[in-house]
Parts: structure tokens; sequence; C-alpha cells
């Protein structure tokens, strides 16, 4: 990118914003684990969004480590590993025992098979930069599915012209995340962090 590295100020600046205000995304599911705590059960909710927020934030670190100058990828992703472990483990203690036993699966795939075949496969079959260059382009893949997947809730909001099932300020957080990783990543020169984020704003708008 031409303004890659020219700008480092503003790109401490955007990564710290992006930072805080990641921080409170990663805090806004509190609420629900509270009441799954006062009520000791999960009550039907889902723990795939917890299990990929930790492999997400797994998978971010590994790249700032690879890549370098990224501390404040790695600074956000640490706490976001420290709050998604929390809640996979409030999930696991009140969850019925078959969605218990899937959780585990979950984590088995992600975390333990994904993300080690990710990081053995590119540690013996590649050197050098070409680590970073494919562990960036999974990163970007994957942000990417992320992403897309609140469109189904768009559907549910279109067909039944009601917002019931939006947190609209999830997403407004959303949003103004994907903002501020976007022009992170424009004055850093790193593609796989400003295209999804790219994305992510366009989603979050609409």
């Amino acid at each position: 990118m031409v303004i890659a590295g020219h700008f480092p100020h503003l790109s401490f600046a955007f990564g710290l914003m992006g930072n805080i205000v990641s921080f409170m995304v990663f805090l806004s599911p509190l609420p629900t684990f509270y009441k799954v705590y006062k009520k000791k059960s999960t009550e039907g909710f889902q723990s795939i969004p917890y299990v990929v927020g930790l492999f997400s934030a797994m998978l971010w670190i590994y790249y700032a480590l690879l890549k370098g100058n990224a501390m404040l990828l790695i600074t956000i992703n640490s706490v976001g590993i420290l709050i998604q472990t929390f809640y996979l483990c409030v999930y696991v203690i009140y969850a019925p025992k078959k969605a218990r036993m899937d959780t585990l699966k979950l984590i088995m795939l992600f975390i333990v098979i994904g993300f080690g075949l990710i990081v053995l496969l590119t540690q013996f079959l590649t050197k050098g930069a070409q680590r970073g260059v494919i562990v960036g382009w999974v990163c970007l893949v994957f942000a990417l599915c992320v992403f897309v997947a609140p469109l189904g809730v768009l559907r549910q909001v279109i067909r039944t012209k009601s917002v019931e099932y939006m947190p609209i300020m999830l997403s407004l957080a959303l949003t103004l995340s994907a903002v501020m990783w976007f022009f992170y990543g424009l004055f850093l020169g790193d593609i796989n962090i400003a295209i999804p984020n790219t994305l992510g704003f366009a989603i979050g708008i609409f």
C-alpha cells in the first residue's frame, strides 16, 4: 500500500481505539452469562459463537507473532482468549449433557485439531515470510466468514419485518470496530486486516 508506514501515529491511534471497542464487544455477552449463572441453565443458547471467537483470537495472535510489528493485535486478542475461555467454562458447567458434549466436540475440532494443524503445517511445510502470508490468508477468509454469518439474522429481520432478533447495540459496536481495524490495517499496510473489515463495515451499515 502506498500509505503503509507513512502514518505510524495514525495506525497506533486506530489500533488503540480498535482495542477499546473490541474489548466492549467481548464484554457484550456478560448479561447473557449472568442470566445463565443465576438460572443455572444455558436455556438453549448456542456455544459456537464463543468457540469461533476463541479460535479467531488464537489465529490473529499467531498471525501477529509471525508478522511482527502488530502488538495491538496481540493485546486485544489475548484479552479475547481469556474472556471467551471464561464464557465457555461457564457454558460447559451449566449446559445440559448433550449441549456440553457438543461444545467439547467443537472445542476439539476448532481449537485442538484446526488450530493445531494450522500451526504444525505452517511451521514444518513453509519457511520465513511465507508462513505469515499463508496464515494471513487463513485469517482473512475466516474473518470474512465471521462477518457474513449475521446475514442469516438479516434475512429473518426482513422476513418478519421486526428487529426483535437483532442486537442493535452489538451490531453498532461491531460496525465501529470494523471501521477502527480497517484504518489500522490500511495505515499499517496489511490487507489481511483491512479487507475483511471493509466487508464488516458494509454489512454493519446495511
